[in-house]
């Protein structure tokens, strides 16, 4: 059968790069054909009716024609812009790191329906978190301590679902090593075993991992984000929680992210 010439498909923009001196080849995630790299020809030109539909984490309906070795866009309609996130530096940065998550760990024309749904939804509570913060820093109620607490445990499972769903899930309820149960007592991570260790198997323990910060992640792995507590973490907790997230992420990636020590600068 023939492939079609054409196609319409939802997307969110992860990435763009420039191509000539007016044309942009995007990077997509889409819910039925996966990561896709595409051209949107003439989208730097200040005339395009693509490029206001087509920034970085806009949710889009594109029509895609086919082409001999990169697909071309020739029409965009915006869904949802995320206005509040993009006007919050901090959530902008967040939503850029999730893009580069997703970017980093999923092959090309791969579907992973659940992480387009996963990246929307969080898109979604970022946007609608900016617009709390912002609301609340006009009325003058903003509690500054508590600022990041909420999207920071947004990213923590993000990264616990992302990894998931590409069969990395890691280990908190019995010891990556030995699989017996974990004790409510301190017990320890390692990247490399792909979760949380007991003490039996301490001398195996890249840093240790307090109870707290155990049933933090066990919530977050477990639980819907709608029906996750209003946590008031100390800022050990979310540093003991994204030292263990990043360093499953930095092992399987066998790198570190760009976006980690700009959100680590902004925190």
């Amino acid at each position: 059968m023939r492939e079609p010439r054409s196609y319409s498909t939802q997307s969110i923009i992860l990435k763009h790069a420039d191509l000539g001196e007016a044309d942009r080849i995007i990077t997509l995630l889409t819910p039925y054909r996966g990561k896709l790299h595409v051209i949107a020809k003439g989208a730097r030109r200040p005339i395009s009716k693509k490029a206001g539909h087509i920034d970085l984490l806009s949710h889009c309906q594109l029509h895609i024609a086919t082409g001999r070795n990169m697909d071309i866009v020739t029409q965009a309609e915006g869904i949802e812009a995320f206005l509040h996130l993009r006007s919050e530096l901090w959530h902008m940065t967040c939503g850029f790191y999730l893009s580069e998550l997703v970017d980093r760990f999923l092959e090309e024309q791969t579907v992973h329906q659940d992480i387009y749904t996963l990246l929307l939804d969080s898109l979604r509570s970022l946007d609608s978190d900016a617009q709390r913060i912002h609301q609340q820093r006009t009325a003058g109620t903003l509690d500054s301590s508590q600022e990041h607490g909420r999207t920071q445990l947004l990213l923590r499972y993000f990264e616990m679902n992302l990894l998931s769903s590409i069969g990395y899930e890691p280990m908190f309820r019995s010891c990556a090593h030995c699989d017996t149960e974990l004790e409510p007592v301190e017990n320890g991570f390692t990247p490399a075993l792909g979760g949380a260790l007991c003490p039996n198997c301490s001398h195996l323990w890249a840093h240790p991992l307090s109870v707290n910060a155990l049933k933090a992640l066990r919530i977050l792995q477990r639980t819907e984000w709608e029906r996750v507590p209003t946590f008031r973490l100390e800022p050990r907790l979310h540093i003991e929680m994204e030292l263990a997230m990043h360093g499953l992420l930095r092992y399987h990636l066998e790198r570190d992210l760009k976006s980690w020590s700009f959100l680590e600068m902004l925190r």
